[in-house]
């Protein structure tokens, strides 16, 4: 018996022996005790938690180096590699975590939109539920700060930029003709469907060194990872009729749907200002197919479109009007993969094709266009840390441009270039804490068309002011190559530059948002010509200039009123250039100083109904009164402009749908066209350029057939 009590005294106190007290305290980088702290030795159940002083001890049996762990939410998890009998009276501070909520956004200069976004001003439904936009993304970000209301046109015109200075982007991907082909005075909208993204990001000026060729804007698109289920979708409207289908399986997934629009039965009874031969009539696909790979998501789109119309344009020095003729055939393939290469590493990569062909007839010329564009893109992204991560990449522009023209009046004339860019990137994201942000970043390009190689820095620092507020400063160099109506008749002009310098402040509580920006944009290079329009006999040079500054003041409520949602958006901008054909610096046609606009969104449960309107506001636009002779010296009257929507949920998969435009039927004047030569007076008569209509109503009926009978159709408007 004597033996065995040796031995189990040996063995206990063998064990107690073995016993190491760990002990230390934890606090946060200003030395403040962080109470319940997970401390604990990594693989094992040996560990606790620090009380109200931060203080913490236990003990261990395990022996050589080992790692001790500290963790505490909204904090950087803290990594001890030491020995064990080495670790008494540490002393742990805890970094905060900065990409916890709370933490700071570098948002100078962008607008996102999707339902994961820190900085997030809008959702995905709301960018088709907004009254007026009769479901074009486009129209609905027009209701932001930053845009200029041109409603003749219906792209994009961002602080002081003409439309062309705005690119779009699928998936990271150049989309190069993101709208429908329509001709003057005639609005066109986005080629693709709203259904197709979960989210946007609006960038306003200063965007990312991953970008390019834009000297004013770039709007990201981000499609739908993964449908939620198998569906069909069917819509009836006024104008036309579409359908869907979606098949899900283990890993992938397959959409397809289809729309025709004819205009011609609602234009039979709403009376037009346009002389209409063939009112437009459209027929598009869409294809989607995905695949979810064990560390990386496939994405393949197509879509393919097909347009066509014919009218009379109105013109004040041709009596009998202008005929015009276009159809117009666009095929846009897009495949993406998103994916991580471990140890932190992750690949964004693809590739983008376009062909579109115009067919356009003007009285008795015709002008056939054929382009030809390609975008290919590798990027790589490194997280070193919570705190620096680093991005960059490379791609490839290749576009190939030919065009004919064929009239009575002169022979047949053919033009055809190559235009082929190379960029590179890199940009980095610098989280010094929670409050303090950096991002930093540079592009380069070289064009073998122009024969130009430039640098573009990027820039933004990002404070946090309060929990719910903080204030952004961004500033970039960006170059863009001139269009194709210049690069066709020359290939020697420069790249034209814009230079954004960005302030921001942005506060968030509680379902509301206020957002402020002031900005100033310096243009530079802006190309010139001698003659009306660019033609084969005008001297192209690059020395316009310009500049744009301007305040921006956006605010969102969801919260003050039950059941309505609201926001508000005011646009002040002061702008001026030289350029293309003006004889002098002046403010363009497309440039209003003030814009504003107020959407409300309210939904009556009894009616089972959303209430929807918006109330557009510009100012009065310059142009050229010719019976002046200063140029650009008169303006336009006021654009006003309230729209209303209804959807009534018949049930929970079937919705009627209900929208028009400027219900008010204000009389709206875009600008004039004077005569070439003046009348017996000695002046220059004019007409105005109004809308095709001063209203337009759809009326439509949505229906979705799937498995889940309390799929909610009224996501989808």
């Amino acid at each position: 018996m004597k033996p065995i009590l040796t031995i189990s005294f040996l063995i206990i106190s063998f064990f107690s022996y073995a016993q190491t007290t760990i002990s230390g305290m934890v606090t946060d980088t200003k030395g403040i005790p962080i109470t319940g702290a997970n401390v604990y030795l990594d693989g094992t159940y040996d560990g606790s938690s620090s009380d109200e002083n931060g203080t913490f001890s236990f003990t261990s049996s395990e022996t050589g180096q080992q790692t001790l762990i500290v963790s505490f939410l909204s904090f950087e998890t803290y990594y001890l590699p030491k020995e064990v009998n080495e670790m008494k009276n540490l002393n742990i501070k805890l970094k905060e975590d900065v990409n916890s909520l709370g933490s700071v956004v570098l948002n100078a200069g962008s607008f996102s939109a999707g339902d994961n976004s820190k900085a997030s001003v809008l959702t995905p439904l709301d960018i088709v539920t907004t009254a007026g936009s009769a479901g074009d993304y486009i129209a609905a970000l027009q209701t932001l700060p930053g845009t200029s209301n041109v409603s003749e046109d219906g792209r994009l015109f961002v602080r002081g930029g003409d439309a062309n200075e705005t690119n779009i982007y699928i998936d990271g991907l150049r989309v190069f003709q993101p709208f429908l082909t329509t001709t003057n005075n005639i609005p066109t909208r986005g080629r693709f469907s709203s259904f197709l993204f979960k989210g946007t990001n609006f960038s306003t000026g200063g965007y990312s060194a991953e970008f390019g060729d834009a000297l004013s804007s770039v709007l990201l698109l981000n499609t739908i990872d993964e449908p939620d289920q198998e569906k069909t979708e069917l819509q009836f409207i006024n104008v036309g009729l579409g359908g869907g289908n979606t098949q899900k399986w283990k890993n992938s997934s397959l959409s397809a749907n289809a729309f025709y629009v004819n205009l011609k039965p609602y234009q039979d009874i709403i009376d037009q200002r346009v002389e209409w031969i063939k009112p437009y009539e459209s027929l598009s696909g869409e294809v989607v197919y995905r695949h979810k790979f064990n560390n990386g998501l496939l994405k393949v789109y197509g879509g393919l479109n097909y347009a066509n119309l014919e009218l009379i344009q109105e013109d004040i020095n041709v009596p009998e009007g202008v005929n015009f003729g276009l159809k117009n055939r666009n095929l846009y393939l897009n495949a993406s993969y998103k994916g991580s290469l471990g140890n932190d590493w992750s690949l964004a990569t693809g590739a983008s094709f376009a062909n579109d062909f115009n067919d356009v007839k003007i009285v008795d010329t015709n002008v056939d266009d054929d382009e030809n564009s390609f975008h290919l893109k590798l990027k790589l992204r490194k997280r070193f840390s919570n705190r620096f991560k680093l991005n960059f990449g490379a791609e490839q522009f290749i576009n190939t441009f030919s065009e004919t023209a064929d009239s009575p009046d002169f022979d047949s004339f053919k033009t055809r270039y190559d235009n082929n860019s190379t960029a590179v990137f890199t940009e980095a994201n610098v989280f010094f804490s929670k409050k303090l942000a950096m991002q930093i970043g540079a592009r380069g390009v070289h064009n073998t068309l122009l024969d130009y190689t430039k640098i573009s820095p990027r820039a933004s620092l990002a404070y946090k002011t309060s929990s719910k507020s903080q204030v952004s400063i961004a500033y970039g160099d960006f170059y863009q190559a001139a269009q194709n109506d210049v690069l066709k008749y020359n290939t020697t002009l420069e790249p034209e530059k814009s230079s954004h310098y960005i302030l921001n402040y942005l506060y968030q509580n509680n379902g509301r948002t206020f957002r402020a920006e002031g900005y100033y944009k310096a243009y530079d290079n802006l190309i010139k010509f001698d003659t009306e329009f660019a033609e084969f006999d005008s001297n192209f040079n690059n020395t316009g200039d310009g500049y744009a500054t301007g305040v921006d003041i956006f605010w969102r409520d969801n919260k003050s009123i039950k059941n309505l949602e609201y926001w508000a958006s005011y646009s002040y901008l002061d702008t001026e250039r030289n350029y293309k054909n003006y004889p002098n610096k002046a403010t363009p046609n497309f440039a209003a100083t003030h814009n504003l606009s107020l959407v409300t969104k309210y939904w009556i449960s009894d009616w089972k109904s959303l209430l929807s309107t918006t109330y557009n506001f510009a100012s009065g636009r310059p142009y050229n009164d010719p019976n002046t002779g200063v140029f650009q010296n008169q303006k336009t009257r006021s654009f006003n402009s309230v729209n209303f929507s209804w959807a009534y949920l018949i049930s929970q998969q079937k919705i009627l749908y209900f929208s028009v435009s400027n219900v008010m039927d204000f009389d709206n004047v875009f600008n004039y066209q004077y005569s070439n030569t003046p009348n017996a007076n000695g002046e220059f008569a004019r007409r105005a350029i109004r809308p095709n209509a001063d209203q337009f109503c759809i009326l439509g009926f949505f229906w979705t057939i799937s498995d889940n009978k309390a799929d909610n159709q009224l996501d989808n408007l």
